[in-house]
């Protein structure tokens, strides 16, 4: 499609199951932490898809900084670059860190992909325990993987236990971790700890789609 994102593709070509991996508000595609997540599913035999939303291209082209396109843009770029998708393998799976997260659980039952991966899921706004962003969890109907950690705050786990959310969503929730699923010293975990347990977590949910 012509106003398809530019992709960046880690993992083997001809994979059977490819995710969509969508960054987060502040960060671009190409940050480390996205680059690490990518990577590790991608020694899975995952194929990875990152790419970028309008805002956040802009930046990469030499434009000014600035926030996040209205929600109608980043559903209407994470919907065209699902469609772009389409043949380059038999199960597709979508998802991203916290903001790219969310925007693919609010298309996910509309683009009819095989389920959907969200690291560090927001949500709420940072410090705003009441607005919570869970209306349409309530109701998903795709398969859907949530990583999050413990004292995510945007989430922690004590938030999320007074959620009610669709049957479809499970969670799997890293000690200790904050939104970038990160422990403190004192936990005895990690960071790599961490993350390559939620990328274990989360290769094992996606191969296993169909």
């Amino acid at each position: 499609m012509s106003n398809a994102p530019a992709f960046h593709f880690d993992g083997p070509a001809g994979a059977s199951h490819v995710l969509l991996f969508a960054h987060g508000a502040g960060a671009p595609m190409d940050h480390p932490w996205m680059s690490g997540v990518a990577t590790g599913l991608a020694a899975t035999g995952i194929r990875v898809a990152r790419f970028e939303f309008p805002y956040m291209a802009g930046r990469r082209d030499g434009g000014p900084k600035r926030g996040p396109d209205r929600p109608a843009v980043l559903l209407e770029c994470y919907r065209a670059a699902v469609e772009a998708l389409r043949s380059e393998a038999a199960v597709i799976a979508i998802g991203g860190k916290s903001m790219g997260g969310r925007i693919a659980t609010m298309i996910a039952d509309d683009a009819g992909v095989a389920g959907t991966a969200c690291f560090g899921y927001p949500f709420h706004p940072l410090g705003r325990p009441a607005q919570t962003r869970t209306a349409h969890l309530e109701s998903m109907r795709t398969p859907t993987l949530i990583l999050q950690g413990e004292r995510d705050g945007m989430g922690t786990r004590a938030d999320v236990d007074g959620y009610r959310l669709a049957p479809a969503i499970q969670l799997h929730w890293l000690v200790d971790g904050d939104h970038s699923l990160k422990p403190r010293r004192a936990s005895g975990r990690s960071e790599r700890d961490n993350l390559d347990e939620a990328v274990a977590a989360a290769s094992a949910f996606i191969l296993g789609l169909a």
